[in-house]
């Protein structure tokens, strides 16, 4: 029976790293969970990879057709984006490793069971998430502050420690030192596939 590791955390708290590293942990033989988003494809990213970017259609049709697990929309400086998830995990045979919010742990767990989804949820303190954001945005061709000012602030709304508590979810992983960070993740992993 597989199970579905859920990386969650703020904006900039290195979910993208420490999921890539568990992805080429050969231990663990994890299958991506892919997501879906309508929102513009970012530089260096490529469909199928990090998303399956898709229009707006495309996502009426998944929904028309009952594939859609959950989706958010953000009404972002740009205009609407969505992200959602379809049903496409074979959890009976597989484990996989998915990213993503709270609001979307918590209808994954009601989809499929509190048994077979296990957040990881990291955690990296305000300043130095504001630090790396600015970064990253600054290797972008075209810097989008704005939208990027809005998800840090958008944050601490959905990451509060009230919903954080009612989607049950008690570990923490701080990302201070990544090192540190992820050896205390793969021990939490084995220590969740191996008993």
């Amino acid at each position: 029976m597989g199970k579905l590791f859920y990386i969650m955390g703020k904006s900039a708290s290195g979910k993208d790293t420490i999921y890539q590293k568990l992805l080429e942990d050969p231990e663990f033989h994890f299958h991506r969970l892919i997501i879906y988003t309508t929102r513009p494809i970012r530089d260096g990213e490529r469909d199928g990879q990090e998303y399956y970017f898709v229009s707006e259609e495309a996502f009426q049709s998944l929904k028309a057709a009952g594939k859609i697990i959950e989706d958010r929309g953000y009404h972002t400086v740009y205009g609407l984006w969505r992200y959602f998830t379809a049903d496409n995990m074979d959890l009976e045979n597989y484990n996989y490793l998915g990213i993503g919010t709270l609001e979307s742990y918590e209808q994954l767990k009601k989809y499929y069971g509190d048994d077979k989804v296990c957040p990881i949820y990291i955690e990296v303190e305000d300043g130095e998430r504001l630090k790396r954001a600015i970064a990253r945005e600054e290797t972008q061709e075209i810097p989008k502050y704005e939208e990027m000012c809005r998800r840090f602030l958008a944050d601490s709304q959905d990451f509060s420690e009230a919903n954080i508590k009612a989607a049950g979810i008690s570990r923490r992983f701080q990302n201070t030192d990544f090192i540190t960070c992820m050896s205390d993740i793969e021990k939490h992993v084995k220590s969740v596939l191996y008993c």
